[in-house]
């Protein structure tokens, strides 16, 4: 074992006074030792809980004959960060995150790993450790919050908050009628309802074959995702015993697997950046062509909250993950034989799957679009692509061209946008807010919420180097590479300048010459760093491209 460079032979005595200290016997010395990360805090909803789901992963891994060791790491909760400073940490939190887990299991030789998690950038931070240290290591996430109900029956959750703002800003509702839907959007513990970034990611685990079937879809209330902890526990004590890494399983394969499946359920846009960064660390290729390639030939089968009317509960009951996963291998865009961390195939876990609802997953023949639920467009105003939910765009808005409405941050388009300065056509251009600009590439939920909100959905596009919540619909284009702070043409962009969005041709065009453009950044000073000490200053100075993943190089 791993572990038997600090507990073995007479020169590990001291190593093992130290276990005993704290509690550990001789025969619990002698089993396994799992480095259980429990992402567990009580500032986000996603992770309040997850000393209970910790606490059941512990259970399992005593069950099997290991012993479970926990420790802590940080997170972020998106929703509150959101629309001030502190949403420039969430991203980079990402790499703190993955660092901290490499650096407990290095340090404490770990047997394993399981990674206790549920929330935007913690799921991918963990899964990146995973493929950077390759020890045998298993995901559990804290499951999603129920959505909440309206008085008037329907259905509602934190991102029907952040539009009924933009409501209320626009006169279509009152102030009362916000505070009843605020009170009713979050009604439990867990990641939030719909299919955001949290459940985008959890359900992508399961795609790629890190977690087990329910991690995505499994209520973070029910006993079922008690349930499903202490079967990660035992199951992690197998992976060691077997020999089962992570590298083993995040193949080429798996990742074309978790992108047929985020296509199909019309996953975040931040999916793209957290996919690269994974394989990164597992030495897989990736590219954002690949993202058009997997798209253009799987349909969208799922309508969830932001772009539809069902939430993730809505998708478990009508089969989860593995559901949606037999139906794609039904039309061969599943490779069935990649391995998992069942120590089963793909193929053979998939083997009791069914739709349950033929209203919530669709099948092949009848899907909610032809093709998947993301879109990398390319062209002169982002030569290395940039990214939109396509499932969420309103029909009339997938093609559009309109005069640019120019801003430096997302302060600025914020006001504006608030105060009704948004005309029908406009196309919203918010710069420097990139992976180095910003610094950390902050999600924009507010001025896409308030422009949804006002109704604008059909009218205004938007587009920035940040990115978007995986909340956000409408036509809201993120990611814009090479980032307008690193001297991309998104910084030569003007006031008035015609911009065109055609999102089935994949383009995104600046209609003003490249003499023009050239001119423009010829004279061209990047601003100011906006944070110039600490952790995100260090950021800032490392970060790669968005188009790379937003890793620090």
């Amino acid at each position: 074992m791993k572990s038997d460079i600090i507990k073995q032979g007479i020169e590990r005595a001291p190593h093992r006074a130290l276990l005993k200290s704290m509690g550990y016997t001789d025969a619990e010395i002698a089993r396994p030792l799992i480095g259980v990360a429990n992402a567990a805090n009580r500032i986000i909803p996603g992770h309040a809980h997850l000393d209970r789901i910790a606490a059941a992963v512990q259970k399992g891994i005593y069950m099997a004959g290991g012993t479970p060791i926990e420790f802590g790491t940080i997170g972020v909760c998106d929703g509150i960060a959101m629309n001030h400073t502190g949403m420039k940490y969430s991203l980079g939190s990402r790499e703190l995150i993955a660092d901290s887990v490499e650096v407990m299991a290095v340090a404490h030789a770990f047997d394993g790993l399981v990674l206790v998690t549920n929330c935007d950038k913690i799921v991918p931070g963990m899964l990146m450790a995973a493929a950077r240290l390759d020890l045998p290591a298993i995901m559990v996430s804290g499951g999603p919050m129920l959505a909440g109900r309206r008085s008037g029956g329907g259905a509602c959750d934190l991102i029907t908050v952040f539009e009924a703002v933009g409501a209320v800003k626009a006169g279509r509702m009152s102030e009362e009628e916000l505070a009843e839907v605020e009170n009713a959007a979050c009604p439990t513990c867990g990641s939030c309802a719909g299919m955001f970034t949290a459940n985008s990611m959890n359900c992508l685990c399961e795609a790629i074959g890190m977690a087990l079937p329910g991690n995505g879809t499994i209520p973070a209330v029910m006993a079922a995702r008690e349930r499903l902890a202490k079967e990660a526990g035992v199951r992690i004590v197998g992976l060691v015993a077997d020999g089962l890494t992570p590298r083993r399983i995040l193949t080429p394969e798996a990742f074309g697997n978790a992108l047929a499946v985020d296509m199909a359920l019309g996953c975040s846009t931040n999916t793209a950046l957290h996919l690269a960064a994974i394989a990164r660390e597992a030495e897989v290729p990736f590219d954002l062509e690949l993202i058009n390639t997997v798209s253009a030939r799987t349909p969208h089968l799922c309508s969830l909250s932001p772009g539809g009317k069902d939430h993730v509960e809505d998708l478990d009951r009508a089969g989860g993950i593995p559901a949606v996963m037999r139906e794609l291998a039904r039309g061969g865009l599943i490779q069935a034989d990649c391995l998992t961390v069942t120590g089963s195939t793909v193929g053979v876990n998939l083997q009791t799957a069914a739709i349950r609802d033929a209203g919530v997953i669709r099948s092949l023949e009848s899907p909610y679009h032809r093709q998947g639920g993301l879109a990398v467009l390319f062209g002169n105003l982002a030569p290395e692509g940039c990214v939109v939910k396509q499932s969420a765009v309103r029909e009339e808005m997938l093609r559009h061209a309109g005069p640019a409405r120019v801003f430096d941050s997302e302060e600025e388009a914020s006001r504006v946008i608030m105060e009704g300065g948004i005309r029908p056509g406009d196309v919203v251009v918010i710069r420097y807010e990139g992976p180095m600009g910003g610094p950390g590439m902050r999600e924009m939920l507010t001025p896409t919420a308030a422009i949804a909100g006002m109704g604008l959905d059909a009218q205004v596009a938007l587009i920035t180097d940040g990115r978007f919540s995986g909340g956000t619909r409408g036509a809201a284009i993120g990611h814009v590479s090479p980032e307008a702070a690193r001297g991309g043409p998104l910084a030569a962009v003007a006031e008035g300048d015609r911009i065109a969005i055609d999102i089935p041709g994949k383009r995104l065009t600046l209609e003003v010459s490249a003499e023009e453009i050239a001119r423009r950044l010829e004279g061209w000073q990047p601003p100011p760093p906006r944070i110039t000490r600490g952790y995100m200053a260090r950021y800032a100075r490392q970060v790669s491209s968005a188009s790379r993943g937003a890793v620090v190089e």
